[in-house]
């Protein structure tokens, strides 16, 4: 009987998180994850926006464009002290800057520094080798599979998390790996591409804009030809940062305007 109530639990979480997407994509529309102008820069990127705002990261970003180092090149000849006055805006530089070295040199070694190689490894493998190197945890190296290696794994953040616990869906000390197994089974059930229009599978490098969410502009990444499920997993990573950056707040709670207000517990 146990066994039946957890798996009972767990359908009806599948059942409302595909609900949620059909909620918040209808709402929104396309989000245009990860904004960057190529896959390294997405990698660079997931690094950068550890423990700090996507503003401090842009600047970051826009630093090392500038110095005509942000590439896989740029990192690896670039002298450490000048990559971590460059990267400074965001935050723990020195660490964040040692990562980097630390990433070029693994691609180096490993794949002779091929992105192309790299990302054409099963995508379990590579994410072992994600999670090995120093500053890597899973939500960065799922973060460079699924927007930079269009590899369909499901990222997990602070946001999900607040809102699986404040719709009593999961329990505050879930595990990572629990969370994003849920979405992936959910969002690859069926009817889960049937909430979206004919022109989101058929058309994904159109360059349209949501109406709201966190959405940004289309750039070269966001509007990259996917993998249906990878496109999927994108959108709701970028639809759930939308409700938990102007709705599902750490100390303020905007419940009437969000999307998904109706499906709170005991909402009626």
């Amino acid at each position: 009987m146990v066994r039946l109530h957890v798996w009972l639990k767990s359908l009806k979480a599948e059942e409302q998180i595909r609900s949620y997407f059909e909620a918040l994509y209808g709402a929104w529309g396309r989000q245009h994850w990860w904004p960057a102008r190529s896959r390294f820069e997405v990698i660079v990127g997931a690094y950068l926006t550890q423990n700090t705002s996507w503003t401090n990261v842009e600047r970051a970003l826009e630093g090392l464009r500038k110095a005509r180092v942000l590439s896989v090149r740029g990192i690896r000849c670039t002298p450490l002290p000048k990559l971590e006055e460059l990267i400074r805006s965001s935050g723990y530089f020195r660490q964040k800057a040692q990562r980097l070295k630390t990433f070029v040199f693994f691609l180096d070694g490993r794949y002779g520094g091929s992105l192309t190689r790299m990302f054409a490894q099963p995508t379990e493998k590579l994410r072992k080798q994600l999670l090995a190197l120093n500053g890597v945890g899973p939500e960065t190296a799922d973060s460079i599979l699924l927007y930079a290696g269009n590899h369909p794994v499901f990222v997990v953040d602070a946001y999900t998390r607040r809102i699986l616990e404040r719709h009593e869906l999961m329990p505050a000390k879930a595990g990572y790996e629990e969370i994003r197994q849920l979405f992936e089974r959910a969002l690859a059930g069926a009817g889960a591409y049937g909430v979206v229009d004919a022109d989101f599978l058929r058309e994904p490098h159109a360059a349209s804009v949501g109406p709201g969410g966190s959405c940004h502009l289309p750039s070269r990444m966001s509007t990259t030809v996917r993998a249906p499920l990878a496109q999927v997993f994108n959108e709701m990573h970028g639809l759930i940062v939308g409700v938990g950056k102007n709705y599902c707040k750490t100390s303020q709670l905007l419940c009437e305007q969000c999307p998904l207000q109706r499906f709170l517990p005991g909402a009626e």
